[in-house]
């Protein structure tokens, strides 16, 4: 049993983040190889007016960071569209009770599982924000008190936008940023994890209402097609 919610503003937004990263690694990627192979030594004025002319140095890296994000940001969003892989040989032999409870144990691993990522995820960030990580091995006791800032800390390569300039004045003391400030990819990290919990809550509270049995689908595939069927008003005659 899997139910079918209408979208929220948050699956909205997610979907288009995922989206636009995907098609932003495709554009990247692709103009890439044009300037490389192409224009590599007598760039065209259009390519030096929009500061492409030095892609090859960058590109790379930062189709490697959108690719970071498509990942971990897709490990959420596949928990909501229950498409994580998964065995239910055994679990479709009990009887709805049975599956009920093991699926609330299930939920409740990953709940934890996710909790987890998401204190480590945090850690690994706050500094780079200039914030506090949390103190504590497994569960946060607070924050602590003494930290080393790391907001200076850029890329190697990937140049600073224009629109983000404002950021220099917020974690590098008004000093302007050369290469793209680390805080702003590793956001993915606390974010996506933040996200698989949220998506890991909204699963427990479906089991817990008898909406599901289970957090992973069947994927038996004349079930899938049936189901497109359906939602097209398709029949067997």
């Amino acid at each position: 049993m899997h139910p079918h919610p209408s979208q929220s503003i948050t699956d909205k937004l997610e979907e288009t983040l995922i989206a636009v990263i995907l098609g932003l690694m495709t554009m990247i990627t692709f103009i890439n190889v044009i300037v490389r192979k192409a224009f590599a030594n007598d760039p065209p004025a259009l390519i030096e007016w929009i500061k492409l002319e030095n892609i090859g140095l960058w590109g790379n890296e930062l189709t490697v960071l959108m690719f970071a994000w498509l990942g971990l940001l897709g490990a959420s969003y596949a928990v909501k569209k229950n498409a994580h892989l998964g065995v239910d040989a055994v679990i479709n032999m009990l009887s709805a009770p049975v599956r009920r409870i093991l699926a609330l144990v299930a939920v409740a691993v990953c709940l934890v599982y996710a909790f987890l990522l998401l204190k480590g995820s945090w850690d690994y960030w706050a500094n780079f924000a200039n914030l506090p990580a949390t103190e504590g091995r497994w569960f946060p006791t607070g924050f602590e008190d003494k930290f080393r800032e790391k907001g200076w800390y850029a890329m190697e390569s990937v140049p600073m936008p224009g629109m983000l300039a404002w950021m220099a004045d917020v974690f590098n003391d008004g000093e302007p940023y050369e290469k793209l400030p680390r805080l702003v990819p590793y956001f993915a990290l606390p974010l996506s994890m933040a996200l698989l919990l949220f998506r890991f809550a909204q699963v427990a509270v479906a089991i817990w209402q008898g909406k599901m049995d289970r957090i992973v689908a069947s994927h038996e595939v004349e079930d899938e097609i049936q189901e497109m069927r359906e939602q097209r008003g398709e029949f067997d005659t």
